[in-house]
Parts: C-alpha cells; structure tokens; sequence
C-alpha cells in the first residue's frame, strides 16, 4: 500500500511539473523555439540549462523533419506558412552554435535564426542582470568570430537577428545608450555583414515599453521575448513575440509537450 501512495505522489508532482493536459495550440500558429548553446553540460556549472548537447538537439531536429514540421527563419513569420512552422533561435552568438548546431542543421534542411550580440569577446554580460552572476562562465564560453558568422551566413542554413551591442540590461541603461544598443545594433550588423537585420532579441528578456518603441523606430519586423508561450496568428504584437525555451536539462517528451503548448507549466 505504501508503495502506491508513493508512486500516486510521484505521479501527482511528476504531473503537476509537467501539465502534459494543457491545451493544445492549433498548429497554424507558428512555434519559435529559443536556444543558446548546443554543447555538452560542465559539471557544477551554473548555466547548464542554456547547454542543450548535440546529440539531444539532434533528436529536437529529427523530431522536427520526422513529423512533418516546417522549418523557417524569423524573417518569413510575415508570410502565409503552413501548419506546423518551426522557427529555430540562437541568442547571443557561441562557437558551439557554429561547431555543432550547424552540422545537424545542414543534415536536415533545417534553418535557424541568430540572435548575435556585436561585441560579444571577454564580456561578461551575465552580471548585467544579476551582480552576483560574476563566475565570468557565460564569458569564457567561445564566441563566433566575425568570420565564422559569414560562413554560416553564406550556407543559407541561417539568417542573422539583432541583440544589441553589448548585451545590454535595457531598462537599466541610460537614455541615449539603451537607444544605441537596440538602434546601433542593427546599423553596426547590417554594415559588418552586408545583410538586412529584420528582428531583434530583447537581452535577459528584459525590455519595457520604451524598448518595444525603440525597436519599432530601429526598423525592426519582429522581435522576440523570452516570455514563454506561442504567439496566435495575425500578431497583436510582433515586437513582443513569444518563445519556448528549450532546456538542456529536459529529455524529447517534454520537448514534445512544449510543441503542443508552448509551455511546461
């Protein structure tokens, strides 16, 4: 008897943590999906979560072309798409995207949208959100080179996405500097890499009003949070669009759980 009550607890927090009867989203609205690196997880790091190892994207992607999902980029949201579109996001702009993700990406005729911070090299943008964030493990992760951004650009597997200069805490940021960083930093990437910049990524996912202006004046076609959910078709709000974050923590149900609804909980 013990034993069922243990497994009927175990059933119940198993399915609280999960919802697995949350309400489907009908699949004509698209999903984007919301990544950082795909890498293999550093024992005691802090930032594990963010590391989704090659082999379990791999599945995510697999999945994907396996079940009749359509692979887009962020920019052809203002077009007419088929049911289940999936728009794959990178923020921030690590090697490992380049290493790793791009091989499985190719394999697949997959595409994938990145979210590049400008100046990104021995910067550790992580205290910019939390000041005790300071273990400098996001900063000594290897960044793509200018170079390596071409390369991937030139595949046509990706198309490249705005995150600001520095990865910037926006609504901490003086006037004149939160406009640069959302407005320069399309300028500076649409000159680096002679390609049009048509969405941006709000850094930390902390933006304001004032934020949502600033990308609208920068030109920008979509924009994307990091606010979990799926955004319905036509967008209220396409400088405000909605993600679902992909854990490297969490195993090929939960991803599927995340399709279906676009949340865990």
């Amino acid at each position: 008897m013990i034993f069922v009550l243990i497994d009927l607890l175990l059933l119940l927090v198993w399915s609280t943590q999960y919802r697995w009867w949350g309400r489907t989203i009908d699949y004509k609205h698209p999903r984007i999906l919301m990544y950082h690196m795909v890498s293999g997880h550093r024992r005691g790091a802090k930032f594990n979560k963010l590391r989704v190892p090659p082999a379990q994207f791999e599945r995510h992607v697999a999945y994907l072309a396996e079940n009749g999902w359509t692979f887009a980029h962020v920019s052809e949201l203002k077009n007419a798409l088929p049911d289940k579109t999936v728009v794959l996001t990178f923020d921030d702009g690590y090697r490992d995207n380049l290493e790793y993700a791009h091989p499985i990406l190719a394999r697949y005729n997959a595409k994938a949208t990145l979210y590049l911070v400008e100046d990104r090299f021995d910067r550790d943008w992580s205290t910019a959100k939390k000041a005790h964030h300071d273990s400098g493990e996001l900063m000594q992760e290897p960044k793509l080179t200018d170079t390596e951004v071409e390369t991937m650009l030139a595949s046509g597997v990706w198309e490249l996405g705005a995150h600001t200069l520095t990865h910037a805490n926006l609504p901490a940021a003086e006037p004149q500097l939160r406009a640069d960083e959302v407005i320069q930093g399309r300028t500076v990437l649409q000159q680096k890499f002679n390609q049009s910049i048509p969405s941006f990524a709000y850094p930390f996912g902390i933006y304001d009003t004032e934020d949502v202006r600033l990308a609208e004046q920068a030109g920008y076609d979509f924009a994307v949070t990091t606010k979990e959910g799926i955004d319905p078709l036509p967008y209220a709000r396409p400088l405000e669009l909605k993600r679902i974050k992909v854990s490297g923590k969490e195993g090929l149900w939960s991803f599927k759980l995340r399709l279906r609804t676009g949340r865990r909980k």
